[in-house]
């Protein structure tokens, strides 16, 4: 069970990322949450992406690369991996080739979500965080406004700057530009499949287990 989940801002990917990990006992493999725990933890890779953040700069690729290969090549990932949020870019991908080449990984799946824009910026705009935990709602399907409490422990809740609608217009226009591009270079080596990702959680869940089975 080795997969790459793709889709823009809001898709759903942390949320099925989540479920096939422990529906499959696979680590979800996040690069953000990679990238912080090298730093925390003061690993030579996560010693060197440190000082690169704390002068303003974004990692580099090989060092995100190293950060990868460090856990797709550890105990944990023996049985399969989910992949979330990476590779970004078109030299991303093609250095996630080689890596794969590298560790003999000769098959994985692609899953891009297909959701219509407008939904995305609806419902990221309908996001809503408490204020203490951290914890997103949304205040739609949980009737909530930006002045009501926190639903679990009553804190104020407050819209993240990167949800409000310019933002998330902007986040969109990065992805198109960046990373859609990707997902030709996979679909060229016939790795991809697509999945409807408008549906509820538990739909989306079960229309890609019904992908992965029909996978040869």
């Amino acid at each position: 069970m080795r997969l790459l989940l793709f889709g823009p801002p809001g898709v759903g990917k942390g949320t099925q990322a989540k479920l096939l990990s422990q529906e499959y006992r696979v680590p979800h493999i996040s690069t953000g949450d990679l990238l912080r725990t090298a730093v925390t933890q003061g690993t030579p890779v996560g010693k060197k992406a440190k000082a690169i953040m704390d002068e303003g700069h974004l990692v580099p690729d090989d060092l995100m690369i190293a950060i990868v290969r460090e856990a797709l090549s550890g105990p944990a990932a023996a049985n399969g991996f989910i992949l979330d949020g990476f590779p970004r870019t078109l030299p991303q991908a093609r250095a996630l080739s080689a890596l794969f080449e590298e560790l003999g990984i000769t098959s994985y799946t692609v899953i891009e979500f297909d959701v219509d824009e407008e939904e995305l910026i609806r419902r990221l705009a309908s996001r809503m965080m408490c204020t203490k935990e951290g914890t997103i709602f949304n205040a739609h399907t949980d009737s909530l406004t930006i002045d009501s409490p926190c639903p679990q422990c009553g804190s104020p809740l407050m819209q993240r700057d990167d949800d409000k609608e310019g933002t998330v217009r902007n986040r969109l226009r990065v992805y198109r530009v960046s990373t859609a591009p990707v997902i030709h270079y996979f679909d060229a080596l016939g790795v991809v499949c697509r999945v409807d990702g408008t549906g509820s959680v538990d739909v989306v869940n079960r229309e890609i287990k019904v992908l992965l089975e029909e996978r040869p």
